[in-house]
C-alpha cells in the first residue's frame, strides 16, 4: 500500500520527510494504528490519530501498524493519558509486579465512582468546585480588615464593572456587605441607564468573574468575605469584574461532560518489542563482599550483616551465604526495609623503608551497588522466596554501615547495566506470616511520672536526643499525651521500634493522641517516621487543611512520597482526593509530579498517580495536553536558538539579529503558534492565554538562552502577560525558595504586618525545564543605576537614582505610597534573604516596581553557600541594605530618623515572627533532602536556619543577634557598592 503524507520537521523551517510505512496488503483502518520509537526511545502508540507529525516526533521515520486490542475509545484514552503523563501505559501494563496491578485496579474503581459523581453535577456545583474554590477567604488571627481599609477601597468609582466583556467599564459606589447579586443588578442598572437596553443576544441571568483571570464569585456572600476582594484591599487596588452569562457558562460545563464518556473496564495490550540487548564491557575480576542490614526509618535495627567473600568476573555466588540477624521476626517492625551495600575489597600495600618487607591488609571500596527491600510486602505479609533486586550504582557519602536507608525500595528499572542481587528468603511456615493488624497486637502499660519535660519538648527537629533523654520520654509518654501532644515526634524517636512490646504500647497510644495541627503534622511524613500508623495519623490531621493551606505544602507532600514504601498508601490517596475534587490543587499536583518522571526512583510511582490523577479529571486531560505540546514547542525553540547561537561565528550584534529573526519566523508558524495559543497558564491555571505577542518576544542573553514570551489575556483586552522558559537550568530550588517567602509573607498578615513580598511565579516542568512569572512594570537596580549615569563605574555610587526613577514613576500621594511600598517590602526581604541565607545578590538580581516594591530574584545560592572567587567570599554583607535603599525609605532627607526607626522596627517584628516558626522552616527543609536540590543534600545545610533564626535562644538573646546583623549589613554596604560597581562595569562591556 502507497500512502502519500505531507510533513513538517517541528522546526522553524518546513522540510520533507520521506517515511517509511509497514502495512499489509489488506487491512481494515477502524482496527489497526501506527506504532513508533519515539525521542524517549518508547514504544508509543499513536491512537490519537488527530495529532500531527511534528508533534510526535520518531526518533526515526519508521511507522509500525498494530491491531488495537480493545474498544476504540478506552485505547484513545489510554494513549492521551500517556502522551499526557510522558510514560505509556502499555509500560505499565507490561508490569509482571502484582502490586501495580492491584494499585491501578483499586484506582480505576475510584476513578469511576469520582467521574460519576462529576456527572451528577448541576452547573452551578461545577462552577463552584472547578473555578471558585478558594473564593470565600478563612479569617485567621489578624486578618480582619477595619472600617477605614473598607471604606478606602469600597467608594466613589470602585469597584469597576465589565459588563459583558466589552471595551468600556462602568465604575460602582458599593456597600462591603453587598453580595453578587446586588453587584449585579446595580451594575446593569447603571449600563443601561448610559447605554440603553442590550440586545437579545446579552440578555441574562448572569454570573460576575474576576476580570483578568478564570475565577468566579459564586454564592450570595457579602463582597468583602471573597478572598479575591480581601486581595484587593491588601493591594490598595480597585477590584475589576466582569459579568458572564450563564449560557456561556452552561456551554463549558456541557462540553466538559461531554468529555467524560463511559469509563470502559481496560484490556492489557501487548507489551512493547524489548530492543536488543547493549553489549557489555570486559569485566575483571573481584574480590566482592555484601552488607546487609534492617532498618526502621534511619535507625538501625540490628547489628548488620556480612557475608564472606567471593571472587570472580562477572557473576559470584556464595556457598555459605546465608545471612543472619541478631533480632527476632516477630519484633520486627512493620516497615522494616532490609538494606543491601555490595562493594569490592581491595588488596592495600603498605611499603617498608626497606622495599623486602612488604604486608597487605585488605580494605573496603565504596559500595559499587545498593539495593533497598521491604522485609513485608505491601499485603503486610512476611517476605518468602526468591527474589532478584536490580541495584543502583550511585552511592551518598557519609552513610553509616555503608548501608543507604534513606534510598528508594524500588529496584532498578535499567536492568540490562544493574548489578543484579539474587535472595533467597527462609520460609517460616507453609501458610503466609502476616504482620497483626493493630487491634490484634497486645503490649503492658507503663507507670506514669510527674517530671517537666518542657525543656526537652522546645526544641528543634535538628536536636539530638541522648539514649538517657529517649529512655525518659519514653517512661512519661503519658505524661507527653496529656501535657505536650505536639511532642509526637520526639517520642517516636524514643521508641525502641526492635521491641514488639514497646511498639505495640505506641500504637495503642497513637489511637487516643489529641489531633496535632496541619502544620505540625507535616513533620511526622518525614523519613524518620516510617510506621504505617504514625503516617495514616499524620493525614487524618492533614485533613484538615483548607484547599489553600494544602497548595501551600503541596511541593513537600510530593516530595514525601519518595518515603512511601507502597504505591497504595494513606497519602497517596489524600493527595488524589483533594486533587479530584479541586482542579487548582490537581493542576499542581500534575506538574509537580510529571516534572520528576524522568527519575528512575520514583518514575513508576508517579506515573500511576498521574494515571490515577487523570482517569478521576477526564475533562482535565484536554487542558492539561495543551500545555505540555506547547511547553514542547518552546523547547523545540529555544534548541533552535542554542543552535544557531553555537554556530554563528559573526559578531555578537549580527547573531543576535539574526537568531532573533529566526526564532520570530518560528513562532510565526502555524504549526507553533496554534499550539501555543488559547491554553491555561501552567504558572496559574486561572490565568488563560490567548496568543502571543511575536514582536516583543525574545531571547535572553544567558548561557542557557531562556526565551521571554509575551501572551496576550484572552480574558482582559489589552492585558498582557510574560513568561520565560528556561530549558537547561533546575528551577526546583528556585520554586522551593519562594515557596518559603510565599509561607513568610502569610505569616507575616496572619500577625497585622504586611510587607509586600512579591513571591512570583516558578514552576518546573520538566528534566531541568520551567517557566517563571514576568513581574510587570518592574526593572533592575542595575538598570535603574545605569540609566542615571553615563560611567557605569560611577553609576552604583549614586545615591539619588532609585529615587529619582520611583519620581519619575509617581506623583503626590502615589509617590507617598510608593516610598511606603519600598520600606515594608524592604523590610521583609533584608530579613527574608538573611533567614535563609540567599547569596549572589548583584544589582541585577533585585529588582524595584513602579508602584515601589522591591524584590528579589534568581535564587541559586541559598542557606548561606555564597559565591566566592579565588577563594575570596564576594558577598560579606547578611543582607542587602545599601545607602541608596536608605536615601529611599527617608524621603530624600539625610535626618529623617522617624523613617529609618520604624523601618527598623518592620525589620525586628518580621524577624521575631518568623522565629516563631522556625520549626516549620526547618520540617519543610527537612522534607525536601531526597530531591536533589544542589544546596540542599544533607542535614548540615538546614542547621543554617537553625543559626540564623537563633533557635534555642531567648528573644532578647536573638533579637540582640539580629540587631548585629543589622548594624553589619549597614556598615559594611559599601563592599555591596563595589560588587554592584564591577557588575556593572562587566555588564557595560558585554553589551
Amino acid at each position: 500500500v502507497s500512502l502519500s503524507l505531507p510533513l513538517s520537521l517541528s522546526l522553524c523551517l518546513c522540510l520533507s520527510l520521506g517515511l517509511c510505512l509497514c502495512l499489509p496488503a489488506s487491512l481494515c483502518l477502524s482496527s489497526h494504528m501506527f506504532e513508533c520509537v519515539n525521542q524517549a526511545a518508547v514504544h508509543e502508540e499513536l491512537e490519537d490519530e488527530t495529532r500531527r507529525l511534528c508533534d510526535v516526533r520518531p526518533f526515526l521515520p519508521v511507522l509500525r501498524l498494530v491491531t488495537r486490542n480493545c474498544g476504540r475509545a478506552e485505547r484513545l484514552l489510554d494513549s492521551k493519558i500517556g502522551v499526557l503523563i510522558g510514560k505509556g501505559l502499555h509500560e505499565l501494563d507490561a508490569l509482571q509486579a502484582q502490586e501495580v496491578k492491584d494499585f491501578r485496579a483499586k484506582m480505576l474503581r475510584v476513578s469511576e465512582a469520582r467521574m460519576q459523581f462529576y456527572h451528577a453535577m448541576t452547573w452551578s456545583e461545577w462552577l463552584q468546585a472547578c473555578f471558585s474554590p478558594h473564593a470565600l477567604f478563612e479569617t485567621t488571627p489578624g486578618s480582619f480588615l477595619n472600617n477605614q481599609d473598607i471604606a478606602s477601597l469600597i467608594s466613589p468609582g470602585n469597584p469597576f464593572l465589565n459588563p459583558f466583556q466589552s471595551a468600556e467599564e462602568t465604575s460602582l459606589r458599593v456597600s462591603p456587605a453587598f453580595t453578587p447579586t446586588e453587584v449585579m443588578e446595580q451594575g446593569l442598572k447603571k449600563w443601561l441607564t448610559t447605554h440603553g437596553p442590550e440586545d437579545d443576544s446579552r440578555q441574562g441571568p448572569y454570573v460576575l468573574r474576576v476580570s483578568q483571570r478564570l475565577e468566579f464569585l459564586c454564592g450570595d456572600h457579602p463582597l468583602i468575605q471573597y478572598k479575591y476582594i480581601k486581595e484587593c484591599i491588601q493591594a490598595r487596588e480597585p477590584p475589576h469584574l466582569t459579568l458572564v452569562l450563564t449560557s456561556t457558562i452552561r456551554t463549558m460545563f456541557e462540553k466538559e461532560i461531554s468529555a467524560i464518556g463511559a469509563v470502559v473496564s481496560r484490556k492489557s495490550s501487548n507489551p512493547p518489542v524489548p530492543l536488543p540487548p547493549k553489549r557489555r564491557a570486559p569485566t575483571v575480576s573481584l574480590c566482592v563482599q555484601v552488607r546487609a542490614g534492617l532498618f526502621h526509618g534511619t535507625e538501625l535495627l540490628c547489628k548488620p550483616a556480612v557475608s564472606s567473600e567471593s571472587s570472580g568476573r562477572s557473576e559470584h555466588a556464595w556457598s555459605d551465604g546465608t545471612l543472619e540477624f541478631d533480632i527476632v521476626a516477630s519484633d520486627l517492625p512493620r516497615m522494616t526495609r532490609l538494606c543491601f551495600a555490595v562493594y569490592a575489597i581491595m588488596d592495600k600495600v603498605k611499603k617498608q623503608k626497606s622495599t623486602k618487607n612488604t604486608h597487605s591488609n585488605k580494605k573496603p571500596c565504596p559500595p559499587p551497588a545498593w539495593v533497598n527491600t521491604m522485609v513485608f510486602d505491601y499485603k503486610g505479609q512476611l517476605k518468602t522466596g526468591d527474589v532478584i533486586l536490580h541495584s543502583w550504582s550511585s552511592f551518598p557519602d557519609e552513610l553509616e554501615e555503608m548501608l543507604n536507608p534513606i534510598g528508594t525500595i524500588q529496584t532498578n528499572p535499567y536492568t540490562e547495566n544493574a548489578t543484579e542481587l539474587h535472595v533467597h528468603f527462609q520460609e517460616y511456615s507453609s501458610q503466609p506470616i502476616v504482620f497483626p493488624p493493630f487491634d490484634k497486637v497486645q503490649g503492658r502499660g507503663g507507670k506514669k511520672f510527674h517530671i517537666e519535660l518542657k525543656e526537652i519538648m522546645e526544641r528543634d527537629p535538628l536536636s539530638q536526643l541522648c539514649e538517657n533523654e529517649k529512655d525518659l520520654i519514653w517512661t512519661l509518654r503519658h505524661d507527653c499525651h496529656l501535657k505536650f501532644p505536639q511532642s509526637l515526634p520526639k517520642l517516636l524517636l524514643s521508641v525502641k521500634w526492635s521491641k514488639h512490646e514497646d511498639m505495640a504500647q505506641l500504637q495503642a497510644l497513637l489511637q487516643i493522641w489529641p489531633r496535632l495541627s496541619p502544620r505540625d503534622a507535616l513533620e511526622l511524613l518525614d523519613f524518620n517516621y516510617p510506621d504505617q500508623y504514625v503516617r495514616e495519623y499524620a493525614v487524618r490531621c492533614l485533613r484538615e487543611m483548607s484547599d489553600e493551606e494544602l497548595s501551600q505544602y503541596l511541593l513537600q507532600l510530593v516530595q514525601v512520597l519518595r518515603y512511601e514504601p507502597y504505591y497504595d498508601c494513606a497519602l497517596t490517596r489524600f493527595l488524589l482526593e483533594r486533587a479530584q475534587a479541586n482542579r487548582k490543587i490537581g493542576h499542581f499536583l500534575f506538574w509537580h509530579l510529571r516534572s520528576e518522571i524522568h527519575m528512575p526512583a520514583v518514575s513508576i510511582q508517579f506515573a500511576l498517580i498521574l494515571e490515577a490523577y487523570c482517569r478521576g479529571s477526564i475533562p482535565h486531560i484536554e487542558v492539561l495536553k495543551k500545555q505540555v505540546e506547547a511547553l514542547s514547542k518552546l523547547k523545540s525553540v529555544n534548541e533552535l536558538i542554542k543552535l544557531g547561537t553555537i554556530k554563528t561565528a559573526r559578531s555578537k550584534t549580527k547573531e543576535a539579529m539574526l537568531t532573533k529573526e529566526a526564532m520570530m519566523t518560528c513562532l510565526r508558524q502555524s504549526g507553533y503558534s496554534e499550539t501555543l495559543s488559547d491554553l491555561n497558564s501552567p504558572l496559574n491555571p486561572s490565568i488563560q492565554l490567548s496568543g502571543i505577542n511575536v514582536e516583543r518576544c525574545r531571547y535572553m542573553d544567558s548561557k542557557m538562552k531562556p526565551l521571554w514570551i509575551v501572551y496576550h489575556n484572552k480574558l482582559l483586552r489589552g492585558d498582557s502577560l510574560g513568561i520565560i522558559f528556561k530549558n537547561g537550568d533546575d528551577l526546583r530550588q528556585d520554586m522551593l525558595t519562594l515557596q518559603i517567602l510565599r509561607l513568610m509573607d502569610l505569616l507575616w498578615k496572619e500577625n497585622s504586618l504586611d510587607l509586600r513580598i512579591v513571591p512570583y511565579g516558578c514552576l518546573a516542568t520538566g528534566d531541568r525545564a520551567g517557566l517563571i512569572e514576568v513581574v510587570s512594570s518592574a526593572d533592575t537596580i542595575a538598570n535603574i543605576q545605569l540609566t542615571s549615569s553615563n560611567v557605569a563605574a560611577a553609576a552604583a555610587f549614586n545615591k539619588d537614582a532609585l529615587l529619582n526613577w520611583l519620581k519619575e514613576k509617581n506623583s503626590g500621594d502615589a509617590l507617598d505610597r510608593a516610598i511606603e511600598e519600598f520600606t515594608l517590602s524592604c523590610a521583609g526581604y533584608c530579613v527574608a534573604t538573611y533567614v535563609l541565607g540567599i547569596g549572589d545578590r548583584h544589582s541585577d538580581n533585585i529588582m524595584v516596581r513602579s508602584t515601589g516594591q522591591l524584590f528579589h530574584i534568581d535564587f541559586g545560592h541559598i542557606l548561606g553557600n555564597f559565591k566566592s572567587k579565588f577563594g575570596i567570599k564576594r558577598e560579606r554583607v547578611p543582607f542587602i541594605l545599601t545607602h541608596d535603599f536608605i536615601h529611599v525609605i527617608q524621603q530624600g532627607k539625610t535626618g529623617n530618623t522617624e523613617k529609618f526607626g520604624s523601618f527598623r522596627q518592620y525589620c525586628e517584628d518580621a524577624y521575631l515572627i518568623l522565629r516563631k516558626n522556625g520549626n516549620l522552616f526547618i520540617t519543610l527543609f527537612a522534607l525536601m533532602l531526597t530531591a536533589g536540590l544542589p544546596e540542599l543534600t544533607s542535614v548540615k545545610d538546614i542547621q543554617y536556619l537553625k543559626d540564623s533564626l537563633a533557635l534555642g535562644k531567648t528573644d532578647e538573646e536573638a533579637l540582640k543577634q539580629f540587631r548585629q546583623k543589622f548594624d553589619e549589613a549597614l556598615r559594611e554596604s559599601w563592599t555591596t557598592k563595589v560588587n554592584w560597581m564591577a557588575h556593572n562595569v562587566a555588564k557595560d562591556n558585554r553589551s
